[in-house]
This record gives structure tokens, sequence and C-alpha cells, in this order.
């Protein structure tokens, strides 16, 4: 009798990541919310929009949620944040 063992465990890739340059201030922003479907996830980020606004001067704000926390936002969420928003805020739940 053969035992065969696998191992299931692979090498990462490095990449880098380049980051937008952090604006100067917030103030006159529009901020895109991504709800990553998980419980609560769409209370707090109601809430952080609402600290935003008034104490940052965030201008506006929309919230598109996910169809499920394992997949990236879709390609129409996207394409509606970067024709209508200056950052992202992604919320986690539970």
């Amino acid at each position: 009798m053969t035992i065969q063992i696998y191992d299931p465990t692979i090498e990462t890739k490095s990449r880098r990541i380049d980051f937008v340059p952090r604006p100067q201030s917030l103030a006159g922003l529009r901020v895109g919310l991504v709800d990553n479907s998980k419980f609560n996830s769409d209370q707090v980020l109601e809430r952080i929009a609402k600290i935003l606004e008034q104490d940052y001067g965030v201008i506006a704000h929309r919230m598109r949620r996910k169809r499920s926390a394992g997949i990236p936002a879709s390609p129409e969420i996207i394409a509606e944040f970067k024709a209508n928003c200056d950052f992202v805020v992604a919320g986690v739940g539970d």
C-alpha cells in the first residue's frame, strides 16, 4: 500500500502595490463605501460616512453592496466609484 501526502501550501508571490497619494484634506471629497454584505457592515459604514461628513468635510457618499464578502466588487461598482468618488472605504461586518 502506497501513501500519498499532498502539500496544500504554495509559495507566495510578492508584488508591489502602488498606492495613490493621500489627499491633504478630505474637505469637499466624495467617498464610496463598499458594504461587503456581512452583518452590520452597512451600519458601520453609515457611521463612518457620518463622521467623515461632519468632522472632515466630505460632501457626499455612495454605498454599494457586494454580493458576497468573498468576492471582489463588481466591475459596475468599480466603474461607478471611479466616475463619482474621490476615495473608497471598504467595510467589514460581524
